[in-house]
């Protein structure tokens, strides 16, 4: 059979033909990508021109594509849908990426002929396209002599191991460390559904009559807010925070000793003080110092309520508070305090009414775009459902596609990715996805969602938008490619839209009697919002501290005990309480240590709070959910992609530069 990924897929918007797409497929594709690409660059090499906008750099925008396009679809069932072959190919595959990523950037010739392009009078997009090029040569090493360069390759293929590995175990810890229950009633607390999801995974499992509660990847589990049953909570609670570091099979403590001291050898090679400095010079922070100075002035706030918070819940339970303790009373005193029961709101948030008419129904009022399910086209697993998206004007924007249930094959946690990404140059539009870990129903039953999961579906379809809506020239560009502190801003603003009351009384309603959820509960849970936010910012902020302790040490300075090291980091840095551990703890830490999307980057969630909270209130200030105000957000800003400084489109968008207060009073810390 001819491979399908050797040539352009003739489906809507060029979505992979994943059905007829097997193993053998995908590396027989990125092999033939991989070679391709390399002999496009040499073209570009030997021309005897002389160097230019034209013949380098659009050129090598140009490049790449078969690899560009195996690539997108191999990740994608990577993270999504991995089976065991599609496992065994990315330990095989992952190395030979990152060796050709130096074979790229530590190209001398390539480089030269960069740096020879003439940027005066060029487009402020293509002045910034070969500046940026320039950049990531610097830091992919260019600079270096021979022996310089070949280390850093060797470090770096052995990053990309390390990484790969780390994640397929902490993936299997996930599955090994859900809590496999033999009687009904030690679910006691958890809503009915809840319960049937619990007995439908365990059959999935292999374990009919029983009960298995699945983890999600976070430490603090959602369970733990509804289970009556102490021993229960607190055996969800140890098998949560023991993955990764438990002196089992999939123990990951040798692997963070070994990827640490690599990165902090990869900083000083590149002439950086320690790993974290190298990241940061990636992002928008103007500097290390400065984001340290940031969270460690939110620090001692967040302690202080979360404080007051453990000594309202000790008086809640009546005896001693232990950390399996604190979601659940948590719960009850919100439920005491405002009588918001966010369990008794399941009902009123199916995830069909959540995406159509909370979701879809936002962003067409706010940018004028509509969806249309297309069941004429196939994703990747019979779970993932696809719409095209119409701008107001009739003209088709992209597919979206939606993946929202936990399996077996499919990482932790929510993300957005792409298939294909928006360019001008290339004449492509957006194919993107969203992926949730929310418990699939029994058949025929609604899946109905924690007000939680109703947040995370609308933060990743903000990171929809953004790719969505890309209008950029040339694809390195496009959509979510900005730099890791700003990618979360998009998809944070998109989650005011939640409890916004025009949205918030189309979707809310009751999934078998059609009733809007009543005024005076939505009252009770806007009075309620500050309620929990002492654990939410000292858990977050553990993680984000956690993970620069882990990146500002030198090689010689990386711990034989990693579990110590972690304690003294968070008390170093006054964020360690007895009831709050991190959300990421070092065993499970994926963002940072599979792979290094987030190493010594976690920060940016925050940091890019900062510019969402600010957002929030332009729209608050200027009339809320218009389509004047989606056309701004929209033009200025989620268009742009990374053709500009983000921080420039922020500007653009905005008015002025960010400030700091609108956060600290979200979150009561002014």
């Amino acid at each position: 059979m001819t491979n399908p990924l050797l040539s352009p897929s003739a489906l809507p918007y060029g979505l992979p033909p994943f059905a007829g797409i097997s193993a053998e497929h995908y590396a027989e594709a990125v092999e033939a990508g991989l070679s391709e690409h390399l002999s496009e660059i040499s073209r570009i090499v030997d021309n005897s021109e002389l160097a230019t906008l034209e013949n380098t750099a659009v050129a090598m925008e140009r490049s790449g594509l078969l690899l560009n396009r195996a690539a997108a679809a191999f990740f994608t069932l990577v993270s999504a849908d991995a089976s065991d072959a599609i496992k065994a190919l990315e330990t095989q595959l992952s190395p030979k990426f990152t060796a050709h990523q130096d074979a790229v950037y530590m190209n001398r010739g390539l480089y030269e002929r960069f740096a020879a392009i003439e940027t005066a009078g060029l487009d402020t997009e293509s002045s910034r396209l070969v500046q940026e090029y320039l950049k990531e040569f610097r830091q992919s090493g260019i600079q270096l002599d021979d022996a310089g360069q070949q280390r850093l390759r060797e470090v770096n293929a052995e990053l990309s191991r390390l990484g790969t590995e780390f994640g397929q175990r902490v993936k299997e810890a996930m599955k090994s460390a859900a809590l496999l229950l033999t009687e009904a009633d030690e679910l006691a607390g958890l809503q009915p559904e809840l319960i049937t999801g619990a007995a439908e995974a365990a059959k999935i499992a292999g374990h009919d009559g029983k009960y298995l509660l699945t983890l999600i990847q976070p430490g603090n589990q959602p369970a733990l807010a509804s289970l009556e049953n102490r021993a229960i909570r607190r055996r969800l609670y140890e098998a949560s925070l023991a993955r990764g570091t438990d002196g089992g099979a999939l123990d990951v403590r040798d692997l963070v000793k070994a990827t640490v001291r690599l990165r902090a050898e990869k900083a000083a090679l590149l002439g950086f003080a320690n790993f974290a400095e190298l990241v940061v010079d990636q992002q928008t922070a103007p500097g290390f110092s400065e984001v340290q100075a940031m969270l460690g002035r939110l620090a001692p706030a967040a302690v202080r309520n979360a404080q007051s918070e453990a000594k309202a819940l000790a008086e809640a339970a009546g005896h001693e508070l232990e950390p399996w303790d604190w979601a659940y009373y948590s719960a009850r005193v919100r439920k005491e305090r405002f009588q918001v029961d966010e369990q008794a709101l399941r009902p009123y948030f199916s995830l069909e009414t959540v995406l159509n008419d909370g979701v879809f129904h936002a962003a067409t009022q706010l940018f004028g775009v509509t969806f249309h399910e297309r069941s004429d086209v196939e994703g990747y697993h019979p779970d993932v459902r696809i719409w095209e998206v119409h701008d107001e004007d009739g003209s088709g924007l992209g597919l979206f596609l939606g993946d929202y249930y936990t399996r077996e094959s499919k990482r932790g946690g929510a993300w957005m990715n792409s298939l294909v990404e928006q360019s001008g140059l290339l004449g492509t539009r957006s194919v993107v996805i969203n992926n949730l870990n929310i418990t699939k129903p029994a058949p025929g039953e609604p899946a109905l969602l924690s007000l939680d999961e109703v947040r995370t579906v609308f933060h990743e379809f903000g990171h929809a938008l953004h790719g969505l809506f890309s209008d950029v020239t040339y694809p390195r560009f496009s959509g979510t490619s900005v730099p890791r502190d700003f990618v979360e801003y998009p998809s944070q603003v998109n989650e005011m839209w939640i409890m916004w009351p025009e949205v918030l009384a189309n979707y809310a309603r009751h999934h078998s009697t059609g009733e809007v959820l009543p005024q005076d509960t939505v009252d009770k849970l806007n009075e309620s919002l500050l309620w929990g936010e002492g654990f939410a910012t000292t858990e977050y902020l553990g993680a984000a501290l956690l993970d620069l302790a882990w990146h500002v040490i030198s090689e010689s300075e990386v711990p034989d005990d990693v579990l110590a090291f972690e304690a003294k980091a968070l008390a170093d840095a006054a964020i360690a309480h007895p009831l709050i551990p991190p959300r990421y703890r070092t065993g499970y830490f994926q963002h940072i240590f599979a792979g290094a999307g987030y190493a010594a980057g976690y920060y940016s969630y925050i940091w890019s709070e900062v510019l969402d909270a600010d957002t929030v209130e332009w729209f608050r200030e200027n009339g809320g959910l218009t389509r004047a105000n989606g056309d701004h957000f929209r033009s200025e800003l989620l268009s742009r992609g990374n053709s500009r400084d983000p921080l420039e489109s922020f500007r653009a968008f905005r008015g002025r530069e960010a400030e700091l207060e609108p956060l600290l009073k979200r979150r009561g810390l002014d």
